[in-house]
């Protein structure tokens, strides 16, 4: 297979499958790489890439959002969990069956832009890496907090510009270099959690010593299973649905693997049911031991562990909890860069984004990725609700809306691909075409949903201005370079 990246071939086109993109758009057009450039590395193992979809979709959420939704949903949450599981892993399915068939890495913007037009990938593609920003910011101030704690003497907003430095740096090595780093921070967080998962199972059987097995007082009884109805199930799915964001990273990173087409399809299985395994048995011994309505489910791993006699459990946390935000940090940066390089490269974004350097890296795409998540983090840190809070709102829908392009570009290319070369669907997305429509529809519905909740509701309509000013901007721009063609055409 050629090279996706080269700087010389637009992105989407001569690629069986997903060749050109619907009407007289016509493929996107590359930019011209800019003198000296060179080509993306392909040094991402299996292994790197499993760890890099763990590291981007665990974060503090897992370790301290769980709380919150139990706290809304009681017991019931699970519920909300397995609703919300379902969900990404179709949407999962239906990211790596094009993952699969064609690596990209503008991947869902990519394959948005080759089933309906460039304005389509413009549109996803600045989106996300909007998106993928703010989070970025969200993580580094996170981190930058817990630091402080530590060592209160230094202002959170130097702990932030020291983190944003040092994956900066670790972003501008080799992408190799990049994947080992994100594998042993992903570690870190997998350990963590599997060993909470083991202690919490030998806690919930009382084979530990001076614990005594709960059954299922605290599941069935204090209100019972559903203690505050349909409507915290319901809640709590808002809260949760989201909490899955990252793992489409792994099919960014599909393009800069040794074998992309086989090494996006092995970890997008194996990473998936892992994170699902993850969440919810982390959200099940939490809800079995602890009372949905305790005022410890704040900090909910914590309150568990040292109830199970753990000593020094809010200091192993906060490291638990630090190390995962640096490596959804590190994941993101990396997702944020590549987005942009590949925006630059297809002739969306600004030219000198797509620069590549010897070690085949997209350091200008970092360098600005990373610059605006530093200032982002100021942001949250000087002007935390006068400025930031907006900046948060506006992504807060942001990834129903990449889903529901996700499931749409696939719903188009699934059957351009079946016509004209099946043999690249390593990966096929069940009971096609109906679990898509499914998919659209379901996301359709949490969007209603978010429209009459009071604390989801400014997100997404904060996410719906923005979504439909960089929408307006890109079909302003398609209908001026059409109306530049014209023009070319007339001449001759």
């Amino acid at each position: 297979m050629s090279n996706p990246d080269t700087p010389d071939t637009p992105a989407t086109s001569g690629t069986p499958g997903i060749a050109g993109t619907r009407g007289k758009a016509g493929p996107a057009p590359a930019h011209p790489a800019p003198a000296g450039t060179h080509h993306l590395g392909h040094a991402l193992k299996p292994r790197h890439m499993t760890m890099l979809a763990l590291g981007g979709a665990i974060g503090a959420g897992l370790f301290v959002g769980t709380g919150a939704g139990i706290h809304t949903a009681g017991p019931g949450i699970l519920i909300s969990y397995a609703l919300a599981s379902v969900l990404v892993l179709l949407v999962m399915r239906m990211l790596g069956e094009m993952a699969a068939a064609v690596p990209r890495s503008g991947s869902f913007s990519e394959y948005a832009g080759a089933a309906f037009g460039r304005w389509a990938g413009f549109t996803v593609g600045w989106l996300y890496w909007w998106m993928v920003t703010i989070v970025l910011a969200v993580e580094a101030s996170g981190a930058a907090a817990i630091a402080h704690g530590w060592v209160p003497g230094v202002p959170i907003w130097v702990f932030s510009l020291v983190i944003m430095l040092v994956f900066t740096g670790a972003n501008l090595l080799t992408v190799r270099s990049f994947g080992e780093s994100e594998f042993w921070f992903a570690t870190v967080k997998v350990v963590a959690i599997v060993g909470f998962l083991v202690l919490g199972v030998l806690a919930i059987m009382g084979w530990l010593p001076d614990t005594d097995a709960p059954g299922l007082d605290n599941l069935t009884g204090n209100g019972g299973f559903l203690p505050n109805g349909w409507d915290g199930v319901i809640a709590g799915l808002l809260a949760v649905a989201f909490s899955f964001g990252g793992l489409e990273i792994v099919t960014i990173a599909a393009a800069e693997s040794d074998d992309p087409a086989r090494n996006v399809a092995r970890a997008v299985r194996t990473a998936v049911w892992r994170i699902l395994l993850f969440y919810i048995g982390s959200v099940a011994v939490i809800a079995t031991l602890l009372p949905w309505d305790s005022d410890r489910l704040g900090s909910p791993y914590v309150s568990v562990l040292e109830d199970i006699g753990i000593p020094g459990a809010a200091h192993v946390m906060d490291v638990v909890v630090f190390t995962a935000l640096l490596s959804a940090l590190n994941s993101m940066l990396y997702g944020a860069s590549r987005m942009a390089f590949s925006l630059s490269r297809r002739g969306e974004g600004p030219r000198g984004l797509s620069r590549v350097a010897g070690n085949g890296v997209p350091r200008t795409a970092v360098l600005a990725s990373s610059a605006f998540g530093f200032l982002a983090a100021l942001l949250n840190v000087w002007w935390p609700e006068q400025v930031f809070k907006h900046l948060l709102n506006s992504v807060g829908a942001m990834l129903l809306f990449v889903w529901f392009a996700i499931a749409a570009a696939q719903l188009v290319l699934r059957r351009r691909m079946e016509r004209e070369d099946p043999d690249r669907l390593l990966i096929r997305m069940w009971g096609f075409p109906y679990l898509t429509w499914f998919v659209m529809l379901a996301l359709a519905a949490v969007s209603i949903l978010m429209l009459f909740d009071a604390d989801a509701r400014p997100q997404l309509l904060s996410s719906v201005v923005v979504v439909a000013v960089v929408l307006g901007f890109a079909l302003v721009r398609e209908a001026r370079r059409r109306d530049l063609r014209r023009r070319a055409e007339s001449r001759f």
